[in-house]
């Protein structure tokens, strides 16, 4: 396994897997604030201190298993003005409980409880005795839903015994448990598979919590918006005017609404095919396609634009990240 500080969220490996255990208080405050993003570490108990991250990352999502004992972790406004990317982290509670505290509300969290948060705004989860955790990070461009309408559900207590979270909440604790199972493109898959079924439960709260509101209305426009651009991308001529043609607004209103959600129509047409292009490169039924066919399957025509847009978005070119894919493939498929 990697040296834990090498193998964070924010690593350019596309599939790294981490263990980090420590007695030492020092060392855990410093790991996971390396591990996650930059966080404020407490505990009344620093002596006799133990714990442990156990952590696969993939891309941009970041998957850890928590042991640990009692203590304090916060997110203020000062360490987010440092400007690290915006990430969601789904909190799935194994044992002990753990209180999130963020936007005026607070969840308390027991074994199987689900709560979600937002680093890009301030919080603080504590817990008051020894406790395991499962903790999903990803950026918040993965998940379809307007972060208005995620923003309603932050450190909001998701019950393991009710709805959907009845199904998805087992097959989170499966994936804590076989963490050392996720690799190459299938381990992707299930993870994006993992987001997806995270996304459902989202939406499931939303409807049971949201009623006929007018934000509630606003987040379902804007879901399907963002649902006709993804069932588009394969289109060069994807354009605000459009979509906005189609969605029987004005482009002017369409620019609104995603000003709200702080990007431009442009950037997230861009983020999205960048995303299903990374993704496609790293999948082994595309190794004998050219890198060219790749970003013209997602709507890029120009080939030389496409590797640029990759290379500033990635920090690699899509030849040098499809290299390294194969060659991480290769050696998964040897060694099995």
């Amino acid at each position: 396994m990697e040296n834990f500080a090498t193998a964070t969220a924010t690593a350019t490996r596309p599939d790294s897997t981490a263990l980090f255990s420590t007695e030492s208080f020092s060392e855990w405050r410093n790991a996971i604030s390396q591990a996650f993003v930059p966080l404020n570490v407490r505990a009344e108990q620093t002596e006799n201190f133990v714990g442990t991250i156990r952590s696969r990352s993939m891309g941009d999502i970041l998957v850890s298993e928590i042991t640990a004992r009692a203590h304090e972790v916060e997110r203020t406004a000062a360490l987010i003005a440092r400007g690290e990317k915006r990430y969601y982290k789904l909190s799935l509670q194994l044992a002990g409980s753990g209180l999130l505290v963020q936007d005026g509300r607070e969840a308390a969290l027991q074994p199987g409880d689900i709560a979600i948060y937002d680093t890009d705004r301030p919080y603080t989860l504590a817990f008051d005795s020894d406790f395991r955790c499962l903790v999903v990070m990803f950026p918040q461009s993965m998940v379809d839903l307007p972060r208005e309408a995620v923003g309603r559900l932050t450190a909001t207590r998701i019950a393991g015994d009710e709805g959907l979270t009845r199904m998805v909440g087992p097959f989170l604790t499966h994936l804590a448990k076989n963490l050392d199972r996720l690799s190459g493109h299938a381990g992707v898959r299930l993870l994006h598979n993992t987001l997806d079924l995270v996304t459902t439960v989202l939406h499931s709260e939303l409807d049971a919590r949201g009623g006929e509101s007018h934000a509630n209305h606003r987040a379902t426009r804007v879901q399907e918006i963002r649902a006709y651009i993804d069932e588009h991308l394969s289109d060069p001529d994807l354009s605000p005017a459009g979509i906005a043609a189609v969605n029987f607004i004005s482009t002017r209103h369409l620019h609104g609404i995603f000003k709200d959600q702080d990007v431009t129509v442009s950037a997230w047409i861009r983020g999205r095919r960048l995303e299903h292009c990374r993704r496609d490169l790293a999948d082994p039924l595309y190794f004998n396609t050219s890198v060219a066919m790749v970003g013209a399957r997602w709507g890029f025509m120009d080939a030389s634009h496409f590797s640029r847009l990759f290379r500033a978005t990635f920090g690699q070119t899509p030849s040098d990240f499809r290299a390294q894919e194969m060659e991480d493939f290769r050696r998964t498929r040897q060694s099995s």
